[in-house]
């Protein structure tokens, strides 16, 4: 359910506050101090990931070139926009969810798969279903095969993802020279200590946001999270409202899950997370569960 055209102004309100914040840290950065205002950019780009998200789910506007154009420019740098549109609505096939190979989101592999892998493969599979090693090494090992993956591409003919890639590898390099020429920061700088500790904390949220189950309501979670993170992730916490409703505001995801809890966790069978800090506490150095995807694949 999509919200009329005159109360999407929390998320006009959102747009500006965003990017605000993004130019706000970056003009403090100066006084900050690099430390201070290297992490605060770095939060605002995991916001503005945050923001990409409620774009391509129809908000603030019904046009999704308008949304687009709200969220073409690469602040958060590893990924087209274009291409997290697809990938992400294609990953709303609840029936699929987890399912690796068909899931674009997953975070499984396949017992074939996995018995591929060498001993470091294996050893990074289980590390990324730690808290730190979703955080630390989740970024590398999506960023990798990612940009290798835009390589290999053209070389085998294939130009499906040129219209996706060209502008926002334009538009990258244009921020990039922007940020040396006018506040001094390196592109390695803004890639390797912003973007990277973006997409990492960005990586928190889904870290434990699915689960294989045989009941495709179950495989979604609901995270009562903090004030704090309710905002940086904008209500996407409770994410069985927002697969439930996808096309629910963020603004008004947490209203319904308040109104609605026993409801919401009767459906998803009661997968509840009381908050970021337990799976810190639970699973910063152990794996919350195994890579290895446990049910059989449902075919395309």
């Amino acid at each position: 359910m999509k919200a009329a055209a005159f109360e999407e102004w929390p998320t006009w309100a959102l747009v500006i506050a965003v990017y605000g914040a993004w130019l706000g840290a970056l003009l403090a950065l100066p006084v900050l101090g690099p430390l201070a205002g290297t992490a605060l950019l770095a939060l605002a780009c995991c916001w503005f990931m945050s923001l990409q998200h409620e774009l391509l789910h129809g908000h603030p506007t019904r046009s999704a070139r308008i949304n687009r154009l709200l969220g073409l420019l690469p602040l958060a740098a590893w990924y087209p926009y274009d291409l997290y549109r697809s990938t992400h609505l294609a990953h709303h096939r609840d029936e699929l969810l987890t399912q690796p190979g068909i899931d674009p989101e997953s975070n499984y592999l396949s017992a074939r798969d996995y018995a591929r892998l060498g001993p470091t493969g294996r050893w990074l599979r289980h590390a990324q279903r730690t808290v730190l090693g979703r955080m630390l090494l989740g970024p590398a090992l999506v960023i990798v095969p990612t940009w290798a993956d835009l390589l290999r591409r053209p070389l085998r003919g294939d130009t499906s993802q040129l219209g996706a890639w060209g502008p926002h590898l334009l538009l990258l390099a244009a921020l990039l020279w922007a940020l040396q020429r006018w506040a001094g920061i390196s592109p390695l700088h803004y890639l390797l200590g912003v973007c990277y500790p973006a997409l990492g904390l960005a990586m928190l949220r889904s870290f434990y946001e699915h689960r294989p189950a045989a009941n495709a309501a179950h495989r979604v979670v609901v995270n009562e999270a903090g004030w704090f993170w309710r905002w940086l992730f904008l209500n996407n916490n409770y994410h069985a409202v927002h697969h439930a409703q996808p096309g629910l505001p963020w603004w008004r995801i947490r209203r319904v899950y308040l109104a609605q809890r026993a409801e919401v966790l009767a459906r998803n069978g009661g997968f509840l997370v009381p908050g970021y800090g337990s799976l810190w506490r639970r699973h910063a150095w152990r794996p919350i569960d195994s890579p290895i995807h446990p049910i059989r694949p449902t075919h395309r």
